[in-house]
């Protein structure tokens, strides 16, 4: 059996109460590590994520020989990681003979693994070899857009997923209402093949059209790379149906209740006709009998003083 531990301190209880589910979720962030081997490519791959994730990500230093994502004795530490972190998507970086510059997307469900999809880095390009005016470099937190060009995105099952896993991971915080002017970057990927993916970030500039909507242009700032898909596994679908449950949108209405902005909750309740007049009365009652009891510790009280016999003779 788990010990469970309640907080001890105010702090101790923010800290859980922040970590708890609720219906809108917090943003999520993303744990970037690595294991044993690396190479060049992959240490810059890792970092430029992170610079474009700032905010959202945490990223260890450190080597991890126990992590290994599509082995069962592999998942572990990581699972560990998330749940210390309370991060929800994982980039984990390798290197090898057999698969070099190796990098895993993954989600997490409940801090457990719930996909993972496994590419190779080819033809990377950092955001320092690229030159433009820094005066429309992306802001940190800004909100991106998405392109994914090809129709491969739409009947490959390796790239569907691919897709949708790269939405997880760079779309940031969920807003209902967007500023346009805020919108200043964009992600585009297009389909070379039915395994590799062109990855390429650019710049929005807003340029006069003439019109009320302005004219996009793109601008590349790097990093781009491309994604050579090797492995994927899907999530388990009871897991999927448990993930997927979203709450009721609205309340559920109950019975002869209303809500007031001032005073709050309010019930009707249905109290049935009493006929208190019609009831009899019962003489078994509390006060009746003390009353009672009242008058005969009186009445002997008067039978043992003399001085109010005297008085009762005289006046008869």
């Amino acid at each position: 059996m788990m010990k469970i531990k309640t907080p001890k301190t105010l702090k101790a209880k923010r800290a859980l109460d922040k970590r708890a589910p609720k219906l809108v979720e917090n943003a999520k962030k993303t744990l970037i590590l690595h294991g044993t081997k690396t190479s060049y490519v992959l240490n810059a791959v890792l970092a430029q994520i992170f610079h474009l994730k700032k905010g959202l990500a945490v990223k260890f230093s450190r080597k991890n020989e126990n992590i290994r994502p599509f082995e069962s004795s592999g998942e572990t530490s990581l699972e560990f990681f998330s749940l210390k972190t309370d991060c929800s998507f994982f980039v984990f970086g390798s290197h090898s003979k057999k698969r070099p510059n190796n990098l895993i997307l993954g989600r997490m469900y409940d801090h457990h693994i719930y996909d993972l999809v496994e590419v190779g880095v080819e033809n990377f390009n950092p955001i320092e070899s690229f030159k433009y005016d820094k005066k429309i470099a992306p802001r940190q937190g800004s909100k991106p857009f998405f392109a994914f060009i090809g129709e491969n995105f739409e009947s490959v099952d390796e790239l569907k997923h691919l897709k949708e896993v790269l939405l997880d991971h760079f779309r940031g915080e969920i807003v209902e209402n967007l500023n346009l002017t805020g919108v200043d970057r964009a992600f585009v990927c297009t389909a070379i093949s039915s395994t590799t993916v062109s990855f390429k970030h650019c710049a929005i500039r807003l340029k006069k059209s003439g019109t009320s909507i302005p004219r996009i242009e793109l601008i590349e700032v790097g990093p781009s790379m491309d994604l050579v898909v090797r492995r994927h596994r899907l999530p388990n679908e009871a897991v999927k149906k448990q993930a997927m449950k979203a709450a009721p949108t609205q309340p559920r209405k109950i019975k002869n209740v209303s809500r007031d902005e001032v005073k709050g909750k309010i019930g009707k309740i249905y109290m049935p006709d009493q006929q208190v007049g019609g009831l009899a009365l019962s003489n078994n009652i509390k006060g009746l009998k003390r009353e009672r009891r009242e008058g005969k510790t009186k009445d002997k009280r008067d039978d043992h003083d003399p001085s109010k016999k005297m008085r009762t003779e005289e006046s008869q």
